[in-house]
């Protein structure tokens, strides 16, 4: 007779499993006979140590192991009566009350996935991105191009402004007292990049060369040298030299120097041209995933296992202990991260991938392998060998399953598109590029 398994409440279950302990011995038993013929005890020949002894040393846990395995093959057996999908590992209770000698009880307690229903797509409201890209937009990032590529040259009464390469001397003080780092000589940085403390730019701006000015600079309570953190030091600066940004000219040689082998300006401008339409299409179309990667989640009404939630969240703590050793903090390995702090995106991520899952089965939504060999040859273009990276790519499985799980993501979002409600909403050049 098989188990009858009992619901609890939502997704949770629970089943009574048996195992006969005659069954149990008799798989000690034949353990036993196995490990015998190559033991090795001290006194004792290979093969020739006494039963009684390795009884005494072997028998307690290739016990362990059978009722593991028996209740495991058990508990098998049940579900695939059942026809259950089990999520996460179920919890074993012995049972002893009414149980016979002869017999193991166990009370089996676990999840099962939820059904999926697909929402009806035609009710989802989804913004999709739409950036236009046009001779502003190139004109702008070729700037940025000229402007990292700038010389600066020195310029005598001219005022400190951003781009500016400003050499100088400095001299900060804690209550009249120097600090560690707080002097230098010749110092040269950049105006406007954010290398300085912004009081410290902010003083420098409109000095000229052979100003010397006096200014206090509050460092942040979170600032990387702890004697001066959160503390306010005074700063003496002597201004020695304004130098300005001389931008290259759109020539041959600028061309060049941005890999345009024929120095051809016009290659160049359309090449440039290319790379921020891909740029752009691509940040276009994440920022239009998250959009209906949202509005599904939000449309979905089933459970989650918390199996599956507790076991996402342990991972995002694991990827944040990496993350933290990476970055050099110590005890990264076992400084407390409460898995409590990722449960609410757990559910998310389990939710939206459950979902996925079942609209990409039930509408065949799966990466088909001309698609990823089109995206793959999208994502070489942006390379100087092309053809190299597309055969790196084809020949390397793992790389290969991620453009796959790109790809059927991208399908996902195309069929939400074409049967929900879509609003394009206009995305500001700056703002799509990060750069607002």
């Amino acid at each position: 007779m098989q188990p009858v398994v009992e619901t609890l409440s939502g997704l949770e279950r629970r089943v009574e499993l048996s195992v006969s302990m005659a069954d149990v011995e008799q798989a000690v038993q034949a353990e036993l006979k196995r490990v015998a013929r190559t033991a090795k005890v001290a006194g004792f020949r290979p093969g020739k140590v006494p039963m009684s002894m390795l009884e005494r040393s072997h028998a307690p846990g290739i016990r362990y192991d059978a009722i593991n395995s028996k209740v495991g093959q058990a508990f098998e057996q049940a579900i695939q009566a059942s026809g259950l999908r089990v999520a996460g590992a179920p919890k074993l209770e012995p049972k002893t009350e009414g149980v016979p000698e002869s017999t193991l009880a166990f009370a089996a307690t676990f999840e099962v996935y939820p059904t999926v229903t697909v929402p009806d797509l035609s009710t989802l409201k989804i913004k999709r991105a739409v950036t236009e890209v046009g001779e502003a937009e190139v004109q702008r990032t070729i700037d940025v191009l000229r402007k990292q590529r700038a010389q600066h040259e020195a310029r005598e009464g001219r005022a400190a402004t951003d781009d500016d390469r400003v050499t100088l001397d400095f001299l900060g003080t804690i209550d009249d007292v120097p600090f560690e780092g707080g002097k230098a000589d010749d110092f040269p940085f950049v105006l406007g990049q954010g290398r300085m403390l912004p009081e410290f730019e902010t003083a420098i701006r409109g000095m000229k060369t052979g100003e010397t000015k006096k200014f206090p600079v509050e460092f942040p309570a979170d600032y990387g040298g702890k004697d001066v953190a959160g503390k306010t030091a005074e700063f003496t600066v002597t201004l020695k030299e304004v130098a300005e940004p001389v931008l290259p000219a759109m020539d041959a040689e600028f061309a060049k120097s941005l890999g345009q082998a024929e120095g051809d300006v016009e290659k160049l401008v359309a090449d440039i041209r290319g790379n921020i339409e891909r740029e752009v299409k691509a940040r276009s179309m994440a920022r239009t995933k998250t959009s209906v990667m949202n509005a599904l989640v939000e449309a979905a009404t089933f459970d989650v296992p918390k199996a599956l939630i507790e076991s996402e969240s342990e991972e995002r703590v694991a990827s944040a202990r990496a993350e933290l050793k990476q970055r050099g903090v110590p005890n990264a390995d076992t400084m407390p991260i409460p898995a409590d702090a990722f449960t609410a995106e757990a559910e998310r991520r389990v939710r939206l991938g459950l979902l996925v899952a079942e609209l990409v089965a039930k509408e065949s939504l799966q990466a088909k392998p001309e698609q990823v060999r089109a995206r793959i040859e999208e994502f070489a273009a942006n390379y100087e060998k092309p053809a190299e990276v597309v055969s790196y790519y084809l020949s390397d499985r793992a790389r290969r399953s991620e453009v796959e799980g790109i790809v059927l993501e991208d399908n996902v979002v195309q069929h939400a598109l074409a049967k929900a409600q879509v609003e394009d909403e206009a995305v500001p050049f700056d703002q799509i590029m990060g750069t607002a």
